[in-house]
């Protein structure tokens, strides 16, 4: 069962991310000197993670990758357009199916600019224009992700993802996981409300 891997990487073969390209490596340690220059974590609020802070989750992608709990997401199908909706944040996309062309390049967003199409039975959705600030294990903002969406079984999607990012890995790589129906509501999902816990982390650092 595919369910039984050690790694959602399926190509390469071994389950690996591949090697960081120079640019992904001279990158990579700007990002380090950046971030020891800011401090420790909880020496300004800026330093935690953007989920910490309650701006954006790594749910709703793309891709969309599983986190400790929260995982549910709906799926709309509409004419001409799917809405993916995340419990986490209640973050969601909206994909359009019309053959329209992507944002300009200067338009850049949190969650990229995505276009879908139906390929047989599997949804394909392509999504660029990301604005670099919720990097996928430091993907850079030119970085194009292709997610394929099949439904194997009743109760069952396998979900596929294709990153693509010269500018920081040596070439693309692919990861592969199951997505299975449930019954229920999706919950209201308010972060910590008002951000307290967030002045509070800090605070109690600073204490």
């Amino acid at each position: 069962s595919s369910n039984l891997r050690t790694s959602l990487i399926v190509d390469p073969a071994n389950g690996r991310l591949p090697p960081l390209s120079a640019e992904g490596q001279k990158r990579a340690a700007e990002r380090a000197e950046a971030a020891k220059r800011r401090g420790g974590p909880y020496d300004a609020a800026q330093n935690l993670p953007l989920g910490a802070r309650c701006l954006i989750m790594d749910r709703m992608g793309p891709p969309m990758l599983y986190g400790n709990y929260n995982n549910t997401h709906q799926i709309v199908q509409a004419p001409g357009q799917v809405m993916f909706l995340a419990e986490m944040l209640h973050d969601f996309r909206v994909i359009p199916l019309d053959g329209r062309p992507p944002l300009p390049q200067d338009v850049r967003q949190w969650m990229g600019s995505g276009r879908g199409r139906w390929e047989g039975d599997t949804l394909v959705v392509e999504t660029t224009n990301f604005n670099g600030k919720n990097p996928l294990r430091g993907s850079s903002e030119n970085v194009r992700f292709v997610e394929r969406f099949t439904r194997v079984d009743e109760n069952t999607i396998r979900y596929q993802f294709t990153v693509d990012d010269p500018a920081t890995w040596t070439r693309p790589w692919s990861a592969e996981m199951p997505i299975k129906k449930t019954t229920g509501p999706i919950f209201e999902h308010a972060c910590h409300e008002g951000n307290y816990s967030l002045y509070n982390i800090l605070a109690g650092a600073r204490a």
